[in-house]
Parts: structure tokens; C-alpha cells; sequence
């Protein structure tokens, strides 16, 4: 049975399904509900403690199902609300917990609210569940302000009246078929709340809260920055109108009174592009939501100041709010990290913003990969893994034009190819059709040898990335100093290398540098992310775990 701990979530291991390419159990070509559930076991025995279910409603996938149409029902494509239920009902039974995205800031272009939107008058209740705005100049034929959308091109899209006059504009911060919801409207507070208990009442353990900063505008605000106003995170503006207002505060502490009322209380996790990280550590405070990714984690480079920084200042403001950390070095959104880490430029982008920083030594970057995994799962607090990093997946770069289907390729104007790269479907197999995902191929293109990186594969084989993520995981469960939420540096063995402790007895090495060094005094080496040098050294790109 699952782990009945109300804290549980502190210290996790959550492994993110984008079920579309996960497994398919219906040989349509695309991941559903019965695919992953064929799956369940291996996701056990690779030792996680819950998974994350990237959206499954009813949806157009304009932007791969985070654009929702109904927020109570599941895409036939993925299956139905009995499969869900029986899945919740399984993975319980092995010890999984079960989280679920909610996509809050905006629906689909298809719910049912916006159609009736659209066919309302301006100034009805229907458009007032949404940002509907009269637009500039003599004839209202402009934008109302110059904002800009995340994927590029306008924040605002224009209407046609009922009557097929031109008429008022629509406020989308994503993609033009993903149209604004109006927080400051109480049918849709109260509508999520409802959404909420639906979800809850059938065993879902907690939601990932997608642009969790968002949801809470001030359309008072004039024109912004051109090249900064869609930035999922945007440092240089102050008051920014759409993102990290204090108001969605308000709506958060009305959330976690819902997820307490339940035996276990249930889980929230924000999804927030906020700096700094003491803006981050507001949403996590003892009244609203339990944990927040940790973005600048993810962004950082492969640099040994940097990561230590970034450990430090994220413990710090985190633990003074009494929340835990997290660590995540990949999602369905950004660049896989082999290839990330096989190049010179190794800090991530910033937001959705997918532009190609040169050539990637994927031999190289597997190696900084392995590395950095075991860096991961030591530190204190929650660790995520995406599907398929735990088999070192690389990011697909040359998928075909006419194969992308992420919407800030073509609203970029076919400059950004976008994040179908990270989201092709898993080898499962080392033959068969599509690597095993399927029995009738995938919807997006996998590449040549993509098999020889297939659980089939890798499984047995000690050097493989995925027997080394079940090693570390099976010690993450059974070491005590995993329960504690402290380290202790050791900065004695050099300048390149983070070195800690974690009491009782257990040390994590990682040389970040590119020469060898030599390790502190041990008693026992646990794990290393590669083999070390025949006299003992730990080479460049290497972690290791050890027993003082």
C-alpha cells in the first residue's frame, strides 16, 4: 500500500509520465492510460515513490493537452475515467503515489465556456469568465496593449461577433487556442475547487500546478518591453501584469484548505518561472502549496560555483519557510540533459525558449549526465526524474519538419523548432515496431538505433544509465541520512568538486573539473557514476557515493 506518512512528498522521488509517448496499449500511436498501466511495475522496481501524470482531459493537443476541454473527463485517445480509476487503484497497490497536472491560467479554445463565449455579447457572464477586451484605435482594430505571448506573436486574438461583425479581443498568454480564464471572477474560483474535489475523491494523491505563477492579471498595466514581455520569467520587469502577482496567494490558501480537509491531506506542487528564489519560497509557505520545481536547478550550468550557489540559496530560502527543496534536471518543456551537457554552453535556456547553442558530444554529456543524477538524488528534498531519463535518453535534434507539432515552431514563424525533441516516445524493446512503445508506430518519429537505448537493452547491464539510477534509488530508500533535510560541505578536496555530508554516514563526491582527484577518506564506495582511475582517482565528470 502506499506510504501513509503526511510528509511523504518531502522527500520523494516523482517521475514524470507525459503519457502521449510513454507506452502504447492500443497500437494507435500514441501513449494512454492502458500502456502505462502495463508499465506500473517497472516503475516500481526502478524505485520511485510516486508519479506525475503530464494532462489527460479531453483536448485538441493544440499544445500537447495543455490545452484543456473538459477538466472532469479523460481523451478518448488516452482512455476513460474507469481505466483512470483502476490505474489510481493499482499503482496504490504497489506503493505509487499518483499526481495529476491542472492547467488553471487558461482552458481550451473547445470547453465548453468559451464557446459559449463566443457566442454571448460582450459584457455577458460567459465573457466575463475570460479576458475579453475592446481593442485599440478609431475602430477598436488593434490589440488592446503590445503583450506578448510565450510562443511568440500577440497575447491577443480578435473575435468575430455573433452577429459577423468584427468584435472584441481575447487575452492568451500561450497559444492562441488556449484563451486567458478571469481569476477575478468567483464562478471560476469556485469552478477549480470543484475540479479539485472531483479529482481527489477518486484517490488522486496531489496535482503539479502548471504556471502556477500565473492566473492573477492587472490588464490596467501599459505597453511592455517588446523582446520581454511574454518571458514565462522576467527578472528585469518589476509589477509584471501577468506573472507573480500577489494575488494568486490568495487563491492558494483557499486550495490548501481543500487538500487538508482530506485523510491524507493531498499534495500540491507549483510550477512557477519566479526570481528570485526568494519570490519562489512565498508560494511554498506552511498555508499554501507544499513544494515548487526548482527552475533555477534545471538552468544551471554543469559549473561547480554555480550548482554549489544555486544548492545553497535554494536550501536556504526553502528551509526558512519550513518547505523541502526539490532537484530536476529535465521535463516535457526543456532540452534533454545528455545533450545539454555535451555542449560548450551548458545552462539551460530560459522558459520556452529552444534555440540551439551549438554542437553536443553526446558521449560527453551521458558522461556529465550519470554525474550529475547521483548529485541529484543526495541532496536533501523531493528529486524528479522524466520519463526516459533514466535511460539517458538524448534529445531527437533533426525530427522532420513536417513531424513538429509543438505550436512555437509555426507561431515562432519556423525558427524555434520547440519541444518535441524531448518528447519522443520510449524504446521499450530492442526490436519490434517503434522500439516497443507500440504495435503500429508513434506520433512523432523515433530515431535510428533508438532501440539500442531501450529498457530491453539496458536491463542487467551494470554500466547502463538505467541499472544506475535503480542502484541509487534502492540506497535513496534505504540510507538513513536520506531522512534528514541537511548537508554539510567539504571544501578541502578542490576548487572543481562538491563534496558533502550527510549524517549518518554517507558522503557524495562530484569532480566537475576536468582533471582527476583524489578522494577524501572512506570506508566504502557505494556507487560511482563511472569507473574510477586504477589507482583510485575520481576522474573529471564523475560522482561517486561513499562511507566515510
Amino acid at each position: 500500500m502506499t506510504d501513509a506518512r503526511k510528509d511523504w512528498w518531502r522527500s520523494a522521488t516523482i517521475y514524470q509520465v507525459y503519457i502521449r509517448s510513454f507506452a502504447d496499449g492500443n497500437g494507435d500511436g500514441e501513449g494512454d492510460i492502458t500502456g502505462l498501466r502495463g508499465k506500473l511495475p517497472y516503475l516500481r522496481d526502478l524505485g520511485i515513490d510516486a508519479i506525475w501524470i503530464n494532462p489527460w482531459y479531453p483536448s485538441p493537443l493544440n499544445d500537447g493537452g495543455y490545452d484543456v476541454a473538459d477538466y472532469r473527463d479523460i481523451d478518448p485517445r488516452f482512455g476513460d475515467l474507469t481505466q483512470a480509476t483502476q490505474l489510481i487503484s493499482e499503482a496504490h497497490d504497489l506503493g505509487l503515489k499518483v499526481i495529476l497536472d491542472i492547467v488553471p491560467n487558461h482552458s481550451s479554445w473547445d470547453h465548453e465556456w468559451f464557446k459559449a463565449a463566443l457566442e454571448s455579447a460582450p459584457g455577458s457572464p460567459e465573457r466575463a469568465r475570460y479576458i475579453f477586451r475592446d481593442g485599440a484605435g478609431p475602430n477598436g482594430d488593434q490589440p488592446p496593449n503590445n503583450w506578448r505571448s510565450v510562443f511568440g506573436g500577440p497575447a491577443w486574438e480578435r473575435v468575430t461577433e455573433p452577429d459577423g461583425s468584427p468584435g472584441q479581443w481575447y487575452f492568451h498568454i500561450f497559444d492562441v487556442s488556449q484563451p486567458d480564464l478571469d481569476w477575478n471572477n468567483p464562478e471560476v474560483r469556485e469552478e477549480f475547487l470543484g475540479v479539485l474535489r472531483f479529482w481527489f475523491d477518486l484517490g488522486v494523491d496531489g496535482f503539479r500546478i502548471d504556471v502556477a505563477h500565473g492566473m492573477v492579471k492587472d490588464m490596467t498595466k501599459p505597453d511592455l518591453p517588446y523582446d520581454e514581455s511574454g518571458l514565462l520569467n522576467s527578472p528585469s520587469i518589476a509589477d509584471h501584469p501577468f506573472f507573480d502577482r500577489d494575488g494568486v496567494h490568495d487563491i492558494y490558501r483557499g486550495w490548501r484548505e481543500i487538500a487538508n480537509a482530506y485523510d491524507p491531506p493531498r499534495l500540491f506542487v507549483a510550477e512557477a518561472w519566479v526570481e528570485p528564489p526568494e519570490r519562489l519560497a512565498r508560494y511554498v509557505r506552511d498555508d499554501e502549496l507544499h513544494s515548487a520545481f526548482n527552475f533555477d536547478y534545471l538552468k544551471s550550468a554543469w559549473n561547480a560555483d554555480a550548482l554549489r550557489q544555486t544548492i545553497e540559496q535554494s536550501m536556504e530560502v526553502l528551509h526558512a519557510v519550513g518547505a523541502p527543496a526539490t532537484w530536476v534536471l529535465e521535463n516535457h518543456d526543456v532540452e534533454r540533459v545528455v545533450t545539454r551537457y555535451g555542449r560548450e554552453v551548458t545552462a539551460a535556456p530560459r522558459g520556452h525558449n529552444r534555440l540551439v547553442l551549438g554542437e553536443s558530444d553526446r558521449a560527453l554529456g551521458r558522461r556529465r549526465a550519470r554525474a550529475a543524477a547521483l548529485l541529484m538524488l543526495t541532496l536533501p528534498g523531493g528529486a524528479y526524474i522524466y520519463q526516459g531519463q533514466e535511460l539517458g535518453l538524448p534529445e531527437v535534434l533533426d525530427l522532420p519538419e513536417d513531424a513538429l507539432q509543438d505550436p512555437v515552431w509555426e507561431r515562432s514563424g519556423r525558427t524555434e523548432r520547440g519541444r518535441d525533441g524531448c518528447r519522443v516516445p520510449l524504446p521499450w524493446t530492442t526490436s519490434g515496431p517503434s522500439a516497443g512503445f507500440g504495435d503500429n508506430g508513434s506520433w512523432l518519429p523515433q530515431p535510428a538505433g533508438w532501440e539500442e537505448l531501450s529498457v530491453e537493452a539496458q536491463q542487467g547491464d551494470p554500466e547502463s544509465v538505467l541499472e544506475l539510477y535503480r542502484s541509487a534509488l534502492r540506497i535513496r530508500r534505504e540510507e538513513p541520512a536520506f531522512e534528514s533535510e541537511a548537508l554539510t560541505w567539504n571544501q578541502d578536496i578542490g576548487a572543481d568538486v562538491l563534496a558533502f555530508e550527510r549524517e549518518p554516514g554517507f558522503m557524495c563526491v562530484v569532480n566537475i573539473g576536468s582533471e582527476s582527484v583524489k578522494l577524501p577518506v572512506h570506508t566504502e564506495i557505494l556507487l560511482a557514476s563511472s569507473p574510477l582511475s586504477e589507482d583510485g582517482l575520481l576522474p573529471a565528470d564523475t560522482a561517486v557515493w561513499l562511507r566515510p
